[in-house]
């Protein structure tokens, strides 16, 4: 009875102790790992789940979320550190057709982790049935095939794609189109062309999908009679300048369709066109002239019956050795005296024959530069400096030379 009437007195002193030692350790850990509120520092993607797979979105629903969590310091590294630790997910399960407001839910894998808020909350979503259509494909040409040329039917393959979307749009669906550029074709097309769905006014359908995405477009491209395409052959006459060669000569089209009323007369012609004549004597540069075709009589060129050359002209690359060339010395400093060994070099230059042919013995100096040297002995290459532009120096024999420096006597 002693014992119970001592336990009966000091409980509450025991549950005080208790509650006291329990607040001292939780202020303890706090003040250690202190709880802080933040905003999630990356937007979240919304998972959206439980859809019916007869039902699709029409509305345009967020695809992320801001969050606010209050957590320790220590779980925040971690939530920081891990991913999908943090993941926002709006529930649709049950959810028939029509117009919803749905609530947004936080799930976090760590703990102790507090959810304060998320934005959006709620979310104002709409679902429509899925409709599936299967239509042939639509092939249109646009452009227009080259002079001379008719295109055929065009084919695609696969004719037939299939269309899903919501059943708003889907009664919208018109025809599914594809689009193939006949610019100039000379020859059958053959293209990979996307598919675009599109409504009565031939206006594209957003927010339907289109299966296979492209088709293979396939349209035949025939000559009609009375023409042909004939390769332009360039009549040359003279010869470039002496120290000079032909380096190229192209002609802009190089390929022209030419008409006639009997088409037995194109049919006889050779595979090509003569110019009249491009005369290229004594010329030393690039040039370009426009020249006219000739003609047979009953042939005319569907187009302008002129074309335009460029000519390449360059000239020959040669080689020149100047023998026993003297180096000259440059900045030597007052005071002082250098002889050189060899006082001559030779000289290799390589260049144009023309510029080769004009050089004079003036235009090329060879100098030894002594600036800012003392008096001692030195290997040194010497310079060689031209005043024509276009020659180079191949090589210098020897390729440097002994300068000995000495105060002036």
């Amino acid at each position: 009875m002693t014992m119970w009437r001592w336990i009966a007195t000091n409980l509450r002193l025991f549950l005080m102790a208790l509650i006291l030692a329990i607040a001292v350790w939780v202020s303890a850990v706090t003040a250690a790992d202190p709880d802080e509120t933040r905003l999630y520092p990356a937007a979240i993607p919304v998972e959206y789940v439980g859809q019916d797979s007869s039902l699709v979105l029409t509305s345009a629903p967020p695809a992320s979320a801001q969050v606010t969590l209050q957590a320790p310091r220590s779980v925040w590294e971690k939530l920081i550190a891990q991913k999908n630790a943090v993941r926002v997910i709006v529930d649709l399960t049950g959810l028939d057709a029509g117009p919803h407001t749905v609530n947004v839910r936080v799930q976090v894998s760590l703990r102790p982790v507090r959810v304060v808020s998320v934005t959006p909350a709620t979310l104002d979503l709409t679902l429509e049935p899925l409709v599936t259509r299967t239509l042939a494909v639509d092939v249109t040409l646009s452009g227009e095939a080259a002079t001379g040329y008719l295109a055929g039917e065009p084919t695609a393959q696969p004719a037939m794609v299939t269309v899903a979307g919501p059943q708003s749009l889907m009664e919208r669906l018109a025809a599914v189109r594809a689009i193939l550029d006949l610019s100039g074709a000379r020859q059958n097309l053959e293209s990979t062309v996307s598919v675009q769905a599109v409504d009565v006014s031939d206006q594209p359908l957003n927010g339907l999908t289109v299966y296979p995405p492209q088709v293979t477009v396939s349209v035949p491209v025939v000559q009609q009679g009375g023409y042909r395409d004939l390769a332009v052959k360039v009549v040359v006459q003279g010869r470039v300048a002496s120290g000079y060669r032909l380096t190229s000569i192209s002609v802009f089209p190089p390929v022209v369709t030419v008409r006639a009323q009997d088409p037995q007369l194109v049919n006889a012609l050779p595979g090509y066109i003569e110019t009249e004549p491009l005369d290229l004597t004594n010329a030393s540069a690039n040039f370009e002239v426009p020249l006219a075709l000739i003609l047979p009589n009953g042939i005319s060129v569907v187009g302008e019956p002129r074309v335009l050359v460029q000519v390449g002209i360059m000239p020959i690359e040669g080689s020149l050795t100047l023998t026993g060339r003297p180096v000259e010395i440059v900045n030597l400093k007052d005071g002082l005296q250098a002889r050189i060994s060899p006082q001559f070099v030779d000289v290799i230059l390589t260049g144009p024959l023309p510029m080769l042919d004009a050089l004079r013995l003036s235009d090329v100096r060879v100098v030894i530069d002594l600036e800012g040297l003392e008096a001692g002995t030195y290997q040194l290459q010497p310079r060689v400096e031209i005043t024509i532009e276009g020659v180079k120096v191949e090589s210098l024999l020897p390729e440097t030379v002994e300068v000995t420096i000495s105060p002036a006597a």
